[in-house]
């Protein structure tokens, strides 16, 4: 008989299209499902309040998932290079196995894959949670790409994805201890704020593919009108991909089959989108400090201002005066959630009319969105402040006024979240002011470089 063997997941919660869990059961014998809460280990980001929000329900949804199957959710905590090993004793384990991740954190990998070797232990890793891995998507020159349009090109014509693996029908658990998954604490207490969440969301793969189904059914006819925030337009499966509920294959395939021809030009937009966060994906593989150092270094000389206090909370809690941004920032709050075309609105506003640092921004978001990853969350914040790959130019910069006569013209999206009594026609900023300001800044860090 087979030594059991070890699936550790990570932001793969999932039993369908996951390869590392596929594998072991193709080997045989008795598996150690473990999902790591690590938060020490070299690399790691620490989560924000709203994806352990998340994260703690969709562990709650794979382990009843697994039960169904026979296998059965280890939760432990700790250091990987530390509890992995401890893990392996444990259980006599002869594999080890995991669906690879692209961030600074691999490394903390590779080093548990020579330890393990070294030992004797089979080890292997899989392509899991990206459609293309980052070092076969180069330019002729081998070098990676910089600019999303020949990326995503490239991608294309790379060949198509394989397809999606069907949910295993049974497995064989180890018995061994695991945490008590409320002990994690990964829920809010004192205050509760994730009533607007549990209004908003249900966590886990089972809801991710009613999602999914939802979208490639009915939603995807309107996805040309996606950058309008008052309809039902987009997809809403970016917190699904980003805990692995979903496989980035299983969307792939989804959109490709069985859709009406009036629909497939919405589907490849679509698609494209999901190549956005490859490319944002690809970015972070070569360049680790995403989230705290520009990627175009002349960025460096920019000269941000210190945001007052008073600046600063009026932006977190939507109180700015201006009504789309102010919609978009209570969106975020109730819901850990904000609509694509407002979030680059929000973010402008708080780079280029109130002149604060992205990081401060980015670091926010990363606290209270359900789908911050640490590869779209930086990489998009750059985007808006000219600062990364393929980014906007700096002097686009968005009007909240001029947004909003665009995409929410009859004001659907504004009042859902703003109620009338609370609209304000004194903004804390002037934004044609504050525009000249922005551009005087940037045509100052110009001269410096």
């Amino acid at each position: 008989m087979a030594r059991p063997s070890l699936v550790w997941l990570r932001d793969d919660l999932r039993i369908a299209d996951n390869p590392a869990l596929h594998a072991a059961i193709e080997r045989g014998g008795p598996i150690a499902v473990v999902y790591l809460l690590d938060e020490v280990s070299e690399g790691i980001r620490p989560l924000g309040g709203a994806s352990k929000w998340w994260l703690h329900h969709s562990l709650h949804s794979l382990a009843d998932s697994l039960a169904t199957i026979g296998g059965r959710l280890v939760l432990r905590r700790g250091a990987a290079l530390e509890v992995i090993p401890q893990i392996v004793d444990a259980i006599d384990a002869g594999f080890v196995t995991w669906n690879r991740r692209y961030g600074a954190a691999r490394e903390v990998d590779a080093q548990l894959k020579t330890l393990m070797r070294n030992r004797g232990v089979e080890v292997a890793s899989h392509q899991a949670n990206l459609l293309h891995e980052p070092w076969t998507i180069t330019t002729g020159a081998g070098e990676p790409y910089k600019v999303f349009t020949p990326f995503w090109r490239a991608c294309l014509t790379a060949g198509e994805p394989r397809m999606p693996l069907a949910a295993p029908g049974r497995m064989e658990s180890v018995d061994l201890t695991s945490d008590a998954l409320n002990e994690w604490n990964l829920l809010p207490a004192h205050p509760d704020w994730a009533g607007g969440l549990r209004d908003a969301w249900e966590p886990g793969e089972a809801a991710a593919h009613d999602r999914l189904d939802h979208f490639a059914t009915e939603i995807v006819q309107n996805y040309h009108r996606r950058d309008e925030p008052g309809i039902e337009a987009t997809s809403l499966l970016s917190p699904r991909l980003r805990f692995g509920e979903l496989s980035p294959f299983q969307v792939w395939h989804r959109l490709r089959a069985n859709l009406p021809d009036g629909v497939r030009a919405n589907a490849a937009k679509f698609l494209s989108e999901v190549g956005w966060r490859e490319f944002n994906w690809n970015i972070l593989f070569h360049f680790p400090d995403l989230a705290t150092r520009n990627v175009r270094a002349e960025f460096d000389a920019f000269p941000w201002g210190e945001p007052s206090t008073e600046e600063l909370d009026a932006w977190r809690t939507g109180n700015t005066g201006v009504p789309l941004v102010d919609a978009g920032m209570r969106e975020l709050w109730q819901t850990g959630y904000m609509h694509n075309r407002v979030r680059m609105v929000t973010a402008s506003f708080l780079i280029k009319n109130l002149l604060v640092d992205w990081r401060v921004g980015e670091r926010w978001f990363w606290d209270t969105l359900v789908d911050a990853d640490e590869a779209s969350n930086p990489g998009n914040w750059q985007w808006v402040a000219g600062s990364g790959a393929d980014a906007a130019p700096y002097f686009r910069i968005f009007n909240p006024a001029l947004q909003q006569k665009k995409f929410d013209p009859n004001g659907t999206y504004v009042k859902r979240w703003v109620p009338s009594s609370e609209l304000t026609t004194a903004p804390i900023v002037d934004l044609a002011e504050s525009r000249r300001d922005a551009l005087a800044a940037y045509e100052a860090m110009r001269h410096r470089v």
